[in-house]
């Protein structure tokens, strides 16, 4: 206590060294022995709760190249990087991490940003383009001619800045010490007159035993310790109590785009075939050439066929060329996957998905077979299923405002803050600009900063509780946040809000009350009615119960996640599958809607007639078995029948569409073909019930099937 005040701890310490002091003064040495006991106790508890795990940035300086290889005269050297200077001239290998900013030099160069800017998709860099450093390359070798130093260049900058923030990070105050900022001089107050107006020492020494801290240092430890407890049962690692404390108080969240909000790495969100060809056959084809693709785009191609379950035929004379695409032969056709020349005059499918593209914030990999357009796959980072809820949740929890930083553009970013009601967006930020809006944020209230890059770890770091998603993220950003989420679930974040809150608040009623009981103690004290030794022991009664109090922040409550049976939740992995497997009829779904419009003949009919088949045999079983089996397991846990009423409704019009289809085909074969007064309502059929499905499916995936592990 005494090496604790000498460091300018006066807080709590100060009312524990007088009250033990005091009970030898006048011989009291049970009491004495008492208070002791429960001080230990306490200073126990509380390095448990308050154990701080160092933020070094390891991985960061991991990262970091130490050797250049630069261009001479001769040949090419490999030099320490101190040595690099403005000006020369530097061979980057594949794989390899640009050591320094600098200028393309060579015809191009593709690199994975994601360590700088946190995006997955790669980017093409030409001649004469800035480069920075940190980024790898992937694609062949290139030359960069350097334009700064290694201490000047941009991933020396993210290293300092992620220490420098980590340094001016405040300590977090004791709760106890918050509190014994009034009831210090408060009850070396009611000691002294109790002094004064008796003349006995004994009687300040008996208000000062029961007035010792202990429910101060008791209840926020123990309350804290469990909050931490209950917390890494649901794979949330808070690195000491100060954190769970501040998390408790956080009124501010910011977040990371990829990787936090979304999976972070493409998905197939549509396919385009062009007039005469399948969707399903432009994924195939594309799948199959890409096979061998070690490209972010072309992983999420193979993957999607795969989910889709269509056979790939194996490819022969595959080349790739970097930044534009792979080409080869798929069943004896020349096949290309990648960019296209937009100097060409395209046709009106293609200027329709480059306009959906710009929407839609996507990327398009391009399908030529003989040389001809055949069909494009639109790619898109999605949002995760579990975010929206994790939204509400954090909201429902007291997080007052949400926000955005991105280093990504600003259209699919403004896109994915619309969809999930964010307050506010910052796109194309890097790392400094990251650090500089938490900075602000903090001026306003308690701020939280979650990301999963190397990118994220200065921010971090400035926030007043840094959270990493640690199962996929950067090490780096592990190391500088003050909370890991080990699991690849944001819906964990709500979890660790609400358990903080509630700790804390458990851990503010223990002391609040502990305090009024032995203000009532005091009293009693003052008057002569307890005396020192019978102070103590009542002392201990009310650090049991405060303790006992503060024990229920280890009770299970309901969190963000219901619980589930296991059938349930065999049953939302089932349906989750067959949404993957489904994917092919909605875009059949668009596909036949568009051949209408386009040529409303004999072969849009045939097209018509195709969906309306994969209807009947594979959706509306689907929803069938949805509404009859999954949503009676679900509503137990949801809170009763009238939790999926809304998307019982949705099934209901799934069904109500498909049979108007039905009978559009019923009519024009008794007709002979399409009459013109069907084409409008067919039409607004299709395309009314490929986006039902499409919003049914998202509420789905979002409302329930993130619900399962």
């Amino acid at each position: 206590m005494l090496a604790a005040l000498r460091q300018g701890h006066a807080g709590v310490d100060l009312i524990a060294v007088l009250a033990l002091g005091g009970t030898l003064a006048v011989g009291e040495y049970l009491a004495g022995a008492l208070i002791a006991l429960m001080l230990a106790t306490g200073r126990t508890l509380e390095a448990a709760a308050q154990r701080r795990a160092s933020h070094d940035l390891r991985a960061l300086l991991e990262h970091a190249p130490r050797s250049a290889r630069r261009r001479t005269d001769v040949g090419v050297d490999t030099v320490p990087l101190a040595e690099v200077g403005v000006g020369d001239l530097l061979v980057v290998g594949p794989g390899e991490v640009v050591p320094v900013d600098g200028r393309v030099e060579s015809t191009a160069a593709v690199l994975d940003e994601s360590v700088l800017t946190g995006e997955p998709l790669q980017v093409e860099r030409p001649q004469g383009e800035t480069v920075r450093s940190g980024v790898v390359n992937a694609g062949g070798a290139f030359e960069l001619r350097a334009t700064a130093t290694e201490r000047d260049s941009t991933y020396a900058g993210i290293v300092r800045l992620a220490r420098q923030a980590g340094a001016e990070s405040a300590p977090v105050v004791r709760l106890a010490d918050r509190y014994a900022a009034w009831f210090l001089p408060l009850s070396l107050v009611v000691a002294g007159l109790a002094w004064l107006i008796s003349g006995s020492a004994v009687r300040a020494v008996a208000v000062l035993v029961v007035a010792t801290p202990c429910p101060l240092l008791l209840a926020a430890p123990v309350a804290i310790v469990s909050g931490l407890s209950r917390a890494s049962r649901l794979g949330v690692v808070i690195r000491d109590g100060g954190a769970l404390e501040n998390l408790g108080r956080a009124r501010t969240l910011l977040l990371d785009k990829t990787g936090t909000l979304t999976g972070g790495r493409p998905r197939v969100l549509d396919v385009t075939a062009a007039p005469g060809r399948r969707p399903a056959e432009v994924l195939r084809l594309a799948a199959s050439l890409d096979q061998y693709s070690p490209h972010v785009l072309a992983r999420a191609i193979v993957d999607t066929a795969h989910e889709r379950k269509l056979e790939l035929s194996v490819p022969s004379d595959v080349t790739e060329e970097p930044g534009r695409g792979a080409s080869g032969t798929v069943d004896g056709h020349e096949v290309c996957v990648g960019r296209v020349d937009t100097s060409e005059v395209r046709p009106s499918w293609a200027r329709a998905v480059d306009n959906r593209a710009l929407l839609d914030g996507a990327a398009v990999a391009w399908l030529t077979v003989d040389g001809k357009p055949a069909g494009a796959v639109l790619l898109r980072d999605p949002v995760r299923p579990d975010a929206p809820r994790t939204l509400r949740h954090l909201r429902a929890a007291g997080i007052e405002r949400l926000l955005m930083l991105t280093g990504d553009r600003a259209e699919p970013a403004h896109e994915v803050a619309a969809v999930l009601g964010l307050d506010a967006v910052r796109a194309e930020l890097g790392p400094a600009d990251k650090v500089a809006v938490v900075r602000a944020e903090r001026e306003r209230a308690v701020t939280v900063m979650v990301g999963d890059g190397v990118n994220d770890a200065p921010a971090l770091a400035a926030a007043d509780i840094g959270v990493a998603m640690g199962a996929h993220g950067s090490t780096a950003s592990s190391e500088a946040a003050d909370i890991v989420l080990t699991t690849d679930r944001v819906d964990r974040l709500a979890d660790a809000v609400a358990i903080a809150v509630r700790a804390r608040r458990i851990a503010v009623q223990s002391a609040l009350g502990g305090m009024l009981m032995s203000l009532a103690a005091m009293a009693a004290a003052a008057f002569g009615l307890l005396p020192p030794a019978v102070g103590a022991l009542l002392q201990e009664g009310i650090d049991i119960a405060v303790i006992l109090n503060a024990l229920r922040a280890l009770r299970v409550e309901q969190t963000v996640r219901p619980a589930l049976t296991p059938a349930a939740e065999a049953l939302i992995h089932r349906f989750a599958a067959e949404h993957d497997d489904l994917q092919d009829v909605l875009e059949a779904v668009r596909d036949a809607a568009d051949r209408l419009s386009d040529s409303p003949g004999s072969k849009a009919l045939a097209a018509v007639e195709e969906t309306h088949r994969l209807l009947t045999e594979r959706l509306l079983p689907h929803e069938y078995a949805e509404e009859h089996q999954l949503y009676p397991a679900l509503a137990p846990a949801l809170g009763g029948p009238e939790a999926t009423a809304t998307m019982s409704r949705a099934h209901t019009e799934i069904e109500r569409l498909s049979r108007r289809i039905a009978t559009h085909l019923r009519l024009a074969h008794a007709d002979g073909g399409l009459t013109p007064g069907q084409l409008d309502d067919l039409r607004s059929c299709l395309y009314g019930l490929n986006t039902v499905l499409r919003l049914h499916f998202t509420q789905e995936e979002e409302n329930y099937f993130s619900l399962a592990p």
